[in-house]
C-alpha cells in the first residue's frame, strides 16, 4: 500500500502520526495482531539430567508441638514457661499478657472458664472482671474462696485460652485444639477433685460437647475426673433469672465436696 504514496505523502502520514504522539517504531514489519497462531505454542521439555523442584515442606503441626511441650514440663512453673514459649496461636500477638491461673494448686476443685477478657489482659490473671467477681460471691455461699488458707475450701482457677481473643470473640475450633493439650497438662499438674466447667468453651474442651443450659448441673467425667458443668458468671449477668440454676449447681458442688456423691 505504501508502494502508491508519494514521498510527500508519506511525510504527511508520519506528521500526522507525530501529532496522534507515536514516537517509537515498534518493529519494521507490520504485525497483524488479529491473526491466531498454527499452534500453540508448547513449554520447553526439561532436560533430562535437570533437577527437580524441591517439595514444599509443610510446618509444624501446632497440635503436635503443643503435646510435647505440655508433656515436657514437670510442674505448673515450668509449664507456663512452656506456654508463654509456645509461637503457634496468633492469640499471643494481640494478647498483653499471658493470663495462666489464680487460687491455689493443689485445691480439690479446679474451675476453668474460656479466655480472658479486657481486665484479665491487663493484670495477667483470670476472674477478675465483673464476672470474676460475681464467681468469687457465688463460690462464697459455699464456703469456697480462691485464697482460701484451708485447701479443703479453696479453689484454682484457670481458662481454656490463655490469652484474650480479639473482640471477646468465641475460640476458634483450631485455638482449642492447640491449646487443649496445655489444658489437660495443667490439670494434671494442679492435680483437683473435682473439675467445674464454666460455659460452653470448657465443656467443648474437656467433653468435646456443647449445650451449656443442656449440660449444666449433670456430673459427667473428663480428663478422668468427676465434671460439674454450670453456667457462665458473664451469662448470669446477662441473665440474671438464671441464677436459680446456679444456686443448685453451687449446692450440687457443695453436696459433693461434702461426701454426698
Amino acid at each position: 500500500m505504501t508502494e502508491s504514496l508519494s514521498h510527500d505523502d508519506l511525510r504527511l502520514c508520519l506528521e500526522w502520526q507525530i501529532e496522534l504522539g507515536v514516537d517509537e517504531a515498534i518493529s519494521e514489519t507490520p504485525l497483524n495482531r488479529y491473526e491466531l497462531p498454527q499452534q500453540a505454542p508448547r513449554s520447553p521439555a526439561p532436560a533430562a539430567d535437570a533437577p527437580s523442584a524441591p517439595a514444599v515442606q509443610a510446618g509444624p503441626d501446632p497440635v503436635a508441638v503443643a503435646r510435647a511441650a505440655a508433656e515436657a514440663a514437670p510442674d505448673l512453673e515450668s509449664l507456663r514457661a512452656q506456654l508463654a514459649e509456645y509461637a503457634h496461636c496468633d492469640l499471643k500477638r494481640g494478647a498483653r499478657n499471658l493470663v495462666f491461673a489464680d487460687g491455689r494448686p493443689g485445691a480439690r476443685v479446679m474451675i476453668i472458664g474460656e479466655s480472658p477478657g479486657r481486665e484479665e489482659d491487663q493484670q495477667g490473671r483470670p476472674f477478675i472482671g465483673q464476672a470474676g467477681q460475681l464467681l468469687d460471691r457465688m463460690l462464697g455461699a459455699i464456703g469456697l474462696s480462691r485464697q482460701s488458707p484451708d485447701i479443703g475450701r479453696a479453689v484454682y482457677i484457670t481458662n481454656v485460652l490463655p490469652w484474650r481473643p480479639p473482640q471477646n470473640r468465641d475460640p476458634k475450633p483450631e485455638e482449642l485444639a492447640m491449646l487443649l493439650p496445655f489444658l489437660e497438662r495443667h490439670v494434671a499438674l494442679a492435680a483437683p477433685e473435682v473439675l467445674v466447667l464454666m460455659g460452653n468453651a470448657a465443656c467443648q474442651a474437656v467433653l468435646d460437647s456443647r449445650g451449656i443450659t443442656r449440660l449444666r448441673g449433670t456430673w459427667a467425667r473428663g480428663f478422668g475426673l468427676p465434671v460439674l458443668p454450670m453456667l457462665h458468671p458473664a451469662y448470669l449477668l446477662r441473665m440474671p433469672q438464671a441464677k436459680r440454676d446456679a444456686w443448685a449447681d453451687l449446692l450440687e458442688l457443695d453436696r459433693h465436696l461434702e461426701g454426698g456423691s
